[in-house]
């Protein structure tokens, strides 16, 4: 079972909480999933595109528990979430020491440190679980993630050009990232 502990964190006098998400998250975690859709193009869908319910939520959740390779992370603000991160392994033998990042935080609660922090205990887990890599992609216009994620050991291992194409109607690229345990730079 996969669960880490309830860390509290203070920054700019807002206090958050990042701890692993349970099933009674899924409801929250749906809404704001979709809030977060609304508020930026960093992710790779568009409002209501992939959308995942409160049922889709609860059995994600479960499964991130019980997998070895998972975790799913929220962060709460006076009981109410505003972020969540999901690390997502497999069981394949060849692909089995790595997996891959991803992250949402609500526009409100940007300039906070939940990013960082969800981001800092999913490092954290994966340097205690026989992890030896986290992949992520990030869009290239996200310039304060990608200078987050090289703070924190990843490098930039490949570009995937014009690969997302925005309300703009322009074609953006995705930088491939990567954090390899031994390789903390």
């Amino acid at each position: 079972m996969v669960i880490i502990p309830s860390m509290t964190f203070n920054h700019k006098s807002l206090s958050y909480t990042i701890r692993s998400a349970v099933p009674d998250d899924a409801r929250q975690m749906s809404k704001i999933r979709n809030r977060i859709d609304m508020e930026t193009n960093y992710l790779d869908r568009e409002p209501g595109e992939a959308f995942l319910d409160e049922i889709g939520f609860r059995k994600l959740i479960e499964q991130d528990t019980i997998k070895e390779k998972n975790l799913c992370l929220v962060a709460e603000v006076e009981n109410r979430l505003v972020g969540f991160s999901r690390c997502e392994g497999t069981e394949l033998k060849r692909l089995h020491h790595n997996i891959e990042f991803g992250v949402g935080v609500l526009r409100d609660y940007w300039g906070f440190g939940i990013g960082k922090h969800l981001l800092l205990q999913s490092i954290a887990w994966a340097d205690n679980n026989n992890i030896l890599k986290i992949n992520l992609r990030v869009l290239e216009t996200n310039i304060k993630a990608i200078h987050l994620y090289r703070r924190y050991g990843f490098n930039i291992e490949g570009l995937l050009k014009f690969d997302k194409r925005l309300s703009d109607g322009k074609f953006y690229n995705t930088i491939i990232m990567g954090r390899w345990k031994d390789d903390v730079s």
